[in-house]
């Protein structure tokens, strides 16, 4: 199974790769980045790598769009979780009983969850989870949006930058440890359900 998925993966990953030799490439970069703030499961790093390795002096350009284009998709994973919570999450939790347990959860996250979104916008942690998660919880737009610029602009930016300097071997680290990382993003998304579950 898991043999199949790395297989999905890769070839997603190789079609996603292909766009970033388009002449229409930035658009395309513009929509990976979009989307892969709310569903998309290969990130925008994927396109950007392979563009700015061959233009390197657009590396902010590239940077900036990366970081407006996951932004604005960030918004829509928000708006995701908010409806679907209302619609499917509530009767859910009404019959298991556990509404106060997601009140629980909502009130921490409210506290400390702008330190969560933060963390997935830099790191390679699926920044769409807490996306999706924050709009759930109705974490506050202002402090969602201030971490979402700060992180995401970050992110895409040090990447940017790095490759600017070093090159190639930044590409050649990511492709290796593929595979691994989608196994580690899979474990954090299944841990995170897992421990909501038994925790709350």
């Amino acid at each position: 199974m898991l043999t199949m998925i790395n297989r999905w993966i890769r070839a997603l990953y190789d079609w996603v790769l292909s766009l970033a030799a388009h002449r229409r490439a930035s658009w395309g970069l513009f929509g990976v980045s979009f989307a892969e703030s709310s569903f998309f499961p290969i990130p925008p790093d994927v396109m950007l790598i392979p563009m700015v390795l061959a233009k390197r002096h657009r590396w902010m350009f590239y940077a900036g769009l990366c970081t407006i284009a996951s932004i604005m998709g960030a918004f829509v994973g928000y708006w995701i979780g908010a409806q679907l919570f209302e619609s499917v999450g509530k009767p859910i939790l009404a019959f298991y009983g556990k509404e106060d347990s997601f009140e629980a959860v909502r009130a921490w996250y409210n506290t400390w969850g702008g330190w969560g979104v933060l963390f997935a916008a830099v790191t390679p942690f699926p920044y769409k989870v807490l996306t999706i998660f924050s709009g759930a919880t109705g974490l506050d737009l202002v402090t969602f949006t201030v971490v979402s610029v700060v992180g995401r602009g970050l992110r895409f930016f040090l990447v940017s930058w790095l490759l600017y300097k070093i090159g190639e071997p930044i590409r050649e680290f990511i492709e290796r440890r593929l595979g691994l990382m989608f196994t580690i993003a899979l474990a954090l998304l299944v841990g995170g359900f897992v421990a909501v579950r038994y925790v709350f």
